[in-house]
C-alpha cells in the first residue's frame, strides 16, 4: 500500500509539473560544464591505440598460428603443439578480431569524425582502417564491415571480395587526402608510432597495401599499377619497432622474443621447419646454387626455442616485425610484372631485389656476412629447360614465377605472405608453384584455407552461426 501511495504521488507530481505554464526546463540542465568529451580530446591522441591494436593484429598470435601452417614454424608442446596439429579453437582469434574492431576501427574512425579538415591524419586514420580490416579479410573470408559502428546491433557479414574492394577505395580516399596534406606536425611526430608522420611514406605504405589487396584477387595489373608507387627502400618499411633499452632490457620486445623469453619457453620455434630445411646447404631441398648462398638467412632465421639469449637473428629483442615493406612491394612487382609484362621485366624485377639481398637485405649486424651470401643476377638462360632454375624441364616462364613466390615465402617470414600466396596459388590451380612445404600430421589431409572466426562475435552476433572450419575456401581462393 505505502508503495501504490509512493507512486500516486509521483504520478501527480510528475503531472503537476508537466502542467506549470510558466516553467521551462532548461535544455542543458544535466551538462556537466567540467565534464570531458571526446570531441575535447586532441584526435591525434588517439592514434597510438589504433597503432598499438594494428600491431597486434599484424605480429601477434594468430601471425604464429599462419606460421605454423606454412611449413616456417614448428609447435613443440602445450597449445602450440595442438595447434600444430591443426586443432584450433575459435578463442585463438579472440585478441585479433577486438583489436580490429575495437582497438583500430573505434579510434580511427573518431579521428575521422573529428579531425576532417586535417587531411594528414585523415589520411593516416583510412591506411590504418585498410590495413586491420583487410587482413582479418584475407585471413577468414567474409567479415563484418559495412555495417559496424551505426546503430544496427548486430553487423551482418560482408562477403570477402565486398570488404576487399570496400579497403581498396578507403585506401583511394587515403591516398587522395595524403596528397593534399601538409607536412608533419609536432603532433604526429610524436605520436604516430609507425612513420612519425611523413606523409611521403603513409603514401607509399598505402600504395602497397593496394597491390596486396589486388595481389590476393589475382588482379595482377592492378597490382602492378599499385605497386610501381608503393615503398621503393627499405628506409621506409612499415615496421614495429620495439622501444625497449637495450642496455636494461626494459621496454618494448619483440613480440615472438617476448613468447620464447616467457611462459612459452620451448613451445614454438623452428627447428625442424620446411624453411630452415630449404635453407640449409646440407639438405636435398637446400635452394641455393651457383648464383646463391643462403647461409646467412638460415643463421639470421633460426630460432633457439630452449633460450632466449641465443636469438641474435629474427626474433632477437629489439628486432623491427615487418608489417607493409618494400620486400612485398618489389616482390609484388616480380610476380605481377611476370605475368602482364612478360618474362624480362619478371626478371628484371627480381634481379633489383637480389641486388637489395646481396646489400643486406634484411638481415641484422649479427649474420650481415658477405662471406655466407650471395645473390648474383640470374640470366634468361638460367630458367631454361636444364638451366640452374629449371631442372625439370617447366617453361622458363613458370620456372621464374616458381622462383619468386619461393623468394616471396623466404622474406615473408613473420607476415602473413606465405599463407596468403599458397592459399591464392593453390585455389587458381597453379599448385606446382607453392613451396612444397609438408603438412604437420600424418592425419591430416589437406592445407588450411582459413583462420576461424573469433568465439565473441559467434557468441554475441545473431547473423552468424558457427564457424566453417579451417578447411572452407574463402571466396577468392575458391
Amino acid at each position: 500500500m505505502r508503495n501504490s501511495m509512493k507512486n500516486i504521488f509521483g504520478l501527480v507530481l510528475v503531472a503537476s509539473i508537466l502542467m506549470l505554464p510558466s516553467c521551462e526546463i532548461p535544455a542543458d540542465l544535466n551538462d556537466n560544464p567540467n565534464e570531458i568529451t571526446l570531441q575535447d580530446v586532441d584526435a591525434s591522441l588517439f592514434l597510438n591505440g589504433a597503432q598499438l591494436a594494428n600491431i597486434m593484429i599484424q605480429n601477434s598470435h594468430v601471425n604464429r598460428i599462419t606460421g605454423m601452417f606454412s611449413g616456417q614454424l614448428v609447435g613443440y608442446t602445450s597449445l602450440y603443439s595442438n595447434i600444430y596439429g591443426y586443432s584450433l579453437s575459435t578463442v585463438e582469434s579472440n585478441d585479433e578480431w577486438n583489436g580490429c574492431y575495437t582497438g583500430v576501427l573505434t579510434n580511427v574512425r573518431h579521428i575521422r569524425e573529428a579531425a576532417a579538415d586535417n587531411k594528414l591524419l585523415t589520411g593516416i586514420a583510412q591506411v590504418m582502417e585498410a590495413h586491420a580490416v583487410g587482413t582479418l579479410a584475407m585471413l577468414m573470408g567474409d567479415v563484418p564491415y559495412s555495417e559496424v559502428l551505426t546503430d544496427v546491433e548486430d553487423p551482418k557479414f560482408d562477403s570477402q571480395v565486398s570488404v576487399l574492394n570496400a579497403v581498396s577505395s578507403l585506401l583511394d580516399g587515403a591516398i587522395t587526402d595524403l596528397g593534399s596534406a601538409g607536412g608533419p606536425t609536432s603532433v604526429l611526430e610524436s605520436y604516430d608510432l609507425y612513420y612519425g608522420g611523413d606523409k611521403d611514406k603513409w603514401l607509399a605504405a598505402a600504395y602497397t597495401l593496394k597491390a596486396r589487396y589486388a595481389l590476393i584477387q589475382s588482379d595482377y595489373g592492378a597490382a602492378l599499377s599499385a605497386a610501381d608507387n608503393g615503398i621503393s627502400s627499405s628506409a621506409d618499411d612499415m615496421n614495429f619497432v620495439p622501444r625497449g633499452d637495450a642496455a636494461t632490457a626494459d621496454g618494448d620486445k619483440n613480440l615472438f622474443n617476448e613468447i620464447i623469453s616467457g611462459s612459452r619457453t620451448g613451445d614454438l620455434g623452428n627447428n625442424g621447419s620446411f624453411l630452415l630445411e630449404i635453407l640449409n646447404d646440407s639438405t636435398a631441398n637446400y635452394r641455393g646454387n651457383a648464383k646463391t648462398n643462403e647461409t646467412a638467412r638460415h643463421n639470421y632465421y633460426k630460432i633457439d626455442e630452449t633460450s632466449n639469449e641465443g636469438n641474435l637473428g629474427v626474433i632477437e629483442r629489439f628486432e623491427p616485425m615487418p608489417m607493409v615493406t618494400y620486400f612485398e612491394n618489389q616482390l609484388i612487382k616480380a610476380e605481377a610484372a611476370a605475368r602482364t609484362s612478360g618474362f624480362s621485366s619478371g626478371l628484371s624485377h627480381l634481379n633489383d631485389y637480389r641486388s637489395w639481398l646481396a646489400s643486406g637485405g634484411r638481415i641484422n649486424d649479427a649474420f650481415n656476412d658477405s662471406a655466407s651470401m650471395m645473390y648474383e643476377a640470374y640470366d634468361a638462360a638460367d630458367f631454361d629447360s636444364g638451366g640452374m632454375e629449371n631442372s625439370d624441364g617447366v617453361s622458363a616462364e613458370t620456372a621464374l614465377l616458381r622462383e619468386i613466390i619461393e623468394e616471396r615465402y623466404v622474406s615473408g617470414f613473420g607476415t602473413y605472405m606465405p599463407f596468403n600466396d599458397h592459399r591464392r596459388l593453390r585455389g587458381d590451380g597453379e599448385s606446382n608453384l607453392v613451396p612444397a612445404f609438408p603438412l604437420n600430421t600424418n592425419a591430416a589431409t589437406d592445407h588450411v584455407e582459413r583462420i576461424p572466426y573469433a568465439q565473441d562475435e559467434l557468441t554475441s552476433n545473431s547473423t552468424v552461426d558457427d564457424d566453417p572450419g579451417l578447411y572452407v575456401k574463402t571466396e577468392v581462393n575458391q
